[in-house]
């Protein structure tokens, strides 16, 4: 069955990647309050991608670094998911192409945004329950 789920939850992310948005709701690192931005994203294999120009001083990244526990909001579909920042160039380089194609026009053979290169990539795993 959980099978079955992940592969709903695939479909679902596919069809809701045309958005242009998602919520990302993080649990504040000292007020443990919840904090909701608006922010880009992508979706590659069934998983969540974002990219913070701000690096790991943005407060969003910081309050995800203590609780890697979000909720996701796209269009009318919500999620619950566990966040992680990508160190591996191997890991983000298709994460950076995607992002940078989907908002900032790059196509293969052009070099990327410096935002796509310089942003700090991070990964949401949604819970397919």
């Amino acid at each position: 069955m959980k099978g079955e789920n992940a592969k709903d939850l695939t479909a679902l992310l596919t069809d809701l990647s045309k958005e242009e948005y998602c919520y990302l709701t993080t649990t504040g690192r000292v007020s443990g309050k919840p904090h909701e931005i608006e922010i880009w994203f992508g979706v590659l294999d069934g998983k969540l991608y974002l990219l913070s120009g701000g690096g790991a001083d943005s407060d969003w990244v910081k309050n995800l670094m203590k609780n890697p526990k979000v909720k996701v909001r796209i269009a009318k579909h919500k999620f619950i998911g566990h966040a992680r920042a990508l160190k591996d160039v191997k890991e983000d380089a298709p994460v950076r192409k995607l992002l940078d194609g989907k908002y900032q026009g790059w196509r293969e053979g052009r070099r990327l945004s410096k935002w796509a290169r310089t942003a700090l990539a991070v990964e949401i795993e949604l819970d397919s329950r």
